[in-house]
C-alpha cells in the first residue's frame, strides 16, 4: 500500500523550525469585581496591571495598622518596652486584650497589631511614640505624603476605626504595601500565620486574620479590614516563580467577596504579565521634541503581545505606555542638550551593536534546522529517482519478454 512518506519528511522539519504551540491564558479585561474599588500592581515594577476606580477616596479600616507597624519598625526601637496606657486597655473593636500597666516589647506589640488585628496594641503604639494617636496619626500621614508619595491619603488613628477624615485609596494602599514589604522584619511578621501569646491578661494562640496565607499559594500578606462603614478591605501580596504582585480591594460586601476578587486579580497577574527590562541610553522625547535618555536600567510589566511606548511628560518624568496604561517612572531621564556629551551615548551604540549580535545569533540557530531540512529533501529526491529507474528497469524487462521472435524458413 502507497503511503504518504514524503509528506511526513516535509512535517518534522517544519515542526522542528516553529515548534509546537503553547496555549497561554488570554486576559480577560472586563473582569466582574464585588469590590467598589480595586487595584493589581507588579510589586518589582510598580506597574499598574488592572484597577476598577483606584483613585476614588475610601475607607480603609484595619488595612491603616500596615503604615503604624511600618512606623514603628523602622523608626522605632523593637526592643523598647512599652507600658499599656488606660486608653488602650479599653480601646475598642479587635484585641491582644492588654491590661493597664502591662509592660510589652514594641516588636511584641507589632505583631498582636498585625497578626491579630489589635486595635488595643495599635494605639499603645501610638502612645509609646508619639505620646498620642492625634500626634502618631500626623506622623503616619506625613510619612505617606514625603515618602511614598501617596498624597490622597489622611489617618487619624493608628488602627483604622471610623472616622470622617480617615481615608486612602487603592493606588495609595498599593504603594505603601510595596514599601512596607520590602521590609524583612515586616514582612516576616506578616507572613506569620500562627503564634503563642502569653500576655498578663490572654494567653491564646494567634492565627492571621488573612485566609489567604492558608488558600492562596504564593501568599505572602498582607492585612485585611473591616468597619460598616468601610466594608471589607483587604491588602494582598503574593509570589510565584520570581513574579510578586499587589492587590488592593475596599469596601466588598463580605469576607467572601474580597477574597474572591482578590484571587482573581493575583490569577490574571500571575497568568498573563512578564517582566521587560530596558536597558538604559534609549533616547526619548517629550511633548515639544527635547530629547531625553533614560538614564537607569527600569522594569516594564506587559502582556506578551503588547507593544511600550515612551515620552516624558511636563515634570520630566519617563511615562511608559503598555496598551491602554500609563506608568510613571520617576527620576530616570535626563534631558540631552545640543552639544552635550553624554557619558551614556556609547550605550546606544553599544545597545545596537548587542541587537544586531542576537540577530545573527539567531539566524546561526536556525542553520542546523535549515541543513537537516535540506538534506531530509535531497534524500526524498534520491529515493523518489531510484525508485522510478527501477519502474523503467521493470518495464523494460516485461516488455521484451512478451517480443514474439519471427519464424525462420526451412
Amino acid at each position: 500500500m502507497k503511503k504518504n512518506w514524503l509528506a511526513y519528511l516535509l512535517i518534522i522539519p517544519i515542526l522542528l523550525t516553529v515548534g509546537f504551540p503553547i496555549q497561554k491564558a488570554q486576559a480577560n479585561e472586563q473582569m466582574e469585581l464585588f469590590s467598589e474599588s480595586a487595584l493589581l500592581i507588579d510589586a518589582k515594577s510598580g506597574d499598574i496591571l488592572y484597577e476598577k476606580d483606584s483613585e476614588k477616596i475610601m475607607y480603609p479600616a484595619s488595612i491603616t495598622k500596615i503604615v503604624t507597624a511600618i512606623i514603628a519598625i523602622e523608626e522605632g526601637n523593637l526592643d523598647d518596652i512599652v507600658t499599656v496606657s488606660e486608653k488602650a486597655r479599653y480601646q475598642e473593636g479587635s484585641k491582644v486584650y492588654l491590661l493597664e500597666g502591662e509592660e510589652v516589647p514594641l516588636l511584641r506589640l507589632v505583631q498582636g497589631l498585625m497578626i491579630n488585628s489589635g486595635n488595643d496594641a495599635g494605639t499603645a503604639i501610638a502612645e509609646h511614640m508619639n505620646g498620642s494617636e492625634e500626634a502618631f496619626a500626623l506622623r503616619m500621614t506625613k510619612f505617606v505624603k514625603e515618602r511614598l508619595g501617596a498624597k490622597s491619603t489622611n489617618f487619624t488613628n493608628p488602627h483604622g476605626l471610623f472616622e470622617p477624615k480617615h481615608v486612602t485609596t487603592a493606588q495609595d494602599m498599593a504603594k505603601i504595601a510595596q514599601y512596607a514589604m520590602g521590609n524583612e522584619t515586616f514582612r516576616e511578621i506578616v507572613g506569620t500565620k500562627e503564634m503563642e501569646w502569653i500576655g498578663e491578661g490572654w494567653e491564646t494562640t494567634l492565627f492571621n486574620h488573612h485566609r489567604l496565607l492558608w488558600d492562596y499559594e504564593g501568599t505572602t500578606g498582607v492585612k485585611n479590614g473591616y468597619v460598616p462603614e468601610s466594608g471589607h478591605t483587604l491588602v494582598t501580596s503574593a509570589e510565584r516563580d520570581g513574579k510578586e504582585l499587589i492587590v488592593v480591594t475596599l469596601k466588598a460586601a463580605s469576607k467572601y467577596y474580597t477574597y474572591l476578587d482578590t484571587m482573581t486579580l493575583l490569577d490574571y497577574g500571575f497568568q498573563n504579565f512578564e517582566n521587560f527590562e530596558v536597558a538604559k541610553g534609549q533616547m526619548v522625547k517629550d511633548a515639544a521634541g527635547t530629547d531625553y535618555m533614560i538614564a537607569k536600567n527600569i522594569l516594564v510589566s506587559k502582556q506578551a503581545d503588547e507593544e511600550i511606548k515612551y515620552t516624558v511628560n511636563e515634570d520630566r518624568q519617563l511615562v511608559v505606555t503598555v496598551g491602554d496604561r500609563e506608568n510613571i517612572k520617576e527620576d530616570v531621564v535626563e534631558e540631552q542638550r545640543k552639544n552635550d556629551i553624554s557619558p551614556l551615548a556609547s550605550t546606544v551604540a553599544g545597545d545596537k551593536n548587542t541587537a544586531a549580535n542576537q540577530t545573527t545569533e539567531q539566524k546561526s540557530s536556525l542553520l542546523p534546522v535549515i541543513l537537516v531540512f535540506g538534506g531530509l529533501l535531497f534524500l526524498a529526491y534520491l529515493v523518489s529517482r531510484n525508485r522510478r529507474r527501477r519502474r523503467r528497469k521493470r518495464h523494460r524487462e516485461r516488455m521484451s519478454d512478451s517480443i514474439i521472435l519471427p519464424r525462420r524458413s526451412k
